[in-house]
């Protein structure tokens, strides 16, 4: 690619001007160019020629183009003002253009951001407004039927302030798990690292999810041999947390006569945690998308289990707090399978 520069330019004019004055002189001089005079004059007309023309160039620039660079240098990207360009160089003109297009490719970029995080902001409002808006309607209408008359009609009156309570709970626990998974985004959830045996408190979530798991006639198992502890180094809390959500839609999107099964399985340095069930599984497409806040593979048996469609999200930003990482893989009708890690006991 050719530079252009205010010196290559000005340089230019003058070879013209030397060329067009020396001609000019042949004639005045009548082919007499040995003079020295005339070679004199002719030189030096050419070096004021060069210098009168860069200074004009120089202030054109100058003038015209260095405010216009200089405010695109200070254009704030981020919410911060961030110095992209090099120092401006009156001299360079193509050096201007290269930096210009690279500022232009990184305001592209940045709008491009914005843009999607736009659309992020306006689907997760009317993600949250649509799931608020099932409890909501729920209540008012028990709590209108109980207004006109119910309450004193015992066939109802109890069975609609149980309803209304479970609809009240459901809202709790949308808000409760909105407020966690912000708490992590934004640092601001401490973890509470100690060392623990992942076996012992992975039979404490069987325990806890032995009656639903009862109910649908599923088996909650481990995949492998737990004689000894799994010590690992982790909040105890937070993954106890993990495991409920992940054995709990083991049982819910599980099959009749089906299983859960959890494994470990050592990597030197961590654990790898396996959380597996045969039931409906998912397909590839949803995959990419589970670990979203409100992404329903199946919406109308999720909500009708009352899960808050943020279950699978708030686990990955725990695994992720951990300095972690989760997967997923998944066959439709085959089941579906999560992988995580976390580091072993110090």
């Amino acid at each position: 690619m050719k530079t252009y520069s205010a010196k290559r330019l000005s340089l230019s004019i003058s070879v013209f001007l030397l060329i067009f004055n020396f001609g000019g002189f042949l004639i005045l001089a009548k082919k007499d160019v040995e003079s020295i005079y005339s070679i004199i004059f002719i030189l030096l007309f050419g070096a004021m020629s060069y210098f009168l023309v860069l200074f004009i160039l120089n202030r054109y620039i100058n003038d015209k183009i260095q405010p216009i660079y200089k405010t695109i240098r200070e254009v704030p990207i981020s919410g911060k003002k961030e110095k992209l360009l090099s120092k401006f160089s009156s001299t360079n003109i193509s050096d201007v253009q290269k930096e210009v297009e690279e500022w232009a490719k990184n305001q592209t970029s940045e709008i491009t951001r914005l843009k999607d995080l736009e659309r992020y902001r306006k689907e997760f409002v009317g993600n949250v407004s649509h799931e608020l808006k099932t409890p909501i309607f729920n209540i008012q209408g028990y709590v209108l039927t109980l207004l006109e008359g119910g309450i004193d009609d015992p066939k109802i009156n109890i069975l609609y302030l149980q309803r209304t309570e479970k609809s009240i709970d459901r809202m709790i626990s949308i808000v409760e798990d909105l407020e966690s998974i912000t708490k992590l985004e934004s640092g601001e959830l401490k973890l509470n690292f100690v060392n623990f045996d992942l076996v012992k408190l992975t039979e404490e979530v069987y325990e806890l999810a032995q009656m639903l798991a009862h109910e649908r006639n599923i088996s909650l198992e481990f995949a492998t041999k737990s004689d000894k502890p799994v010590m690992i180094h982790a909040d105890r809390k937070r993954i106890m947390e993990v495991l409920n959500n992940l054995v709990g839609n083991g049982i819910k999107y599980g099959k009749k006569k089906g299983h859960v099964k959890v494994g470990f399985y050592d990597l030197h340095e961590t654990i790898l945690i396996e959380v597996s069930d045969n039931g409906i599984g998912m397909d590839k497409s949803d995959l990419s998308r589970v670990f979203e806040r409100f992404y329903r593979v199946d919406k109308s048996r999720s909500r009708e289990q009352g899960g808050t469609g943020l279950g699978l999200s708030i686990v990955k930003h725990i695994i992720e707090a951990h300095d972690q990482t989760i997967n997923v893989k998944s066959i439709a009708d085959k089941g579906t399978t999560f992988t995580f890690t976390l580091q072993k006991a110090k």
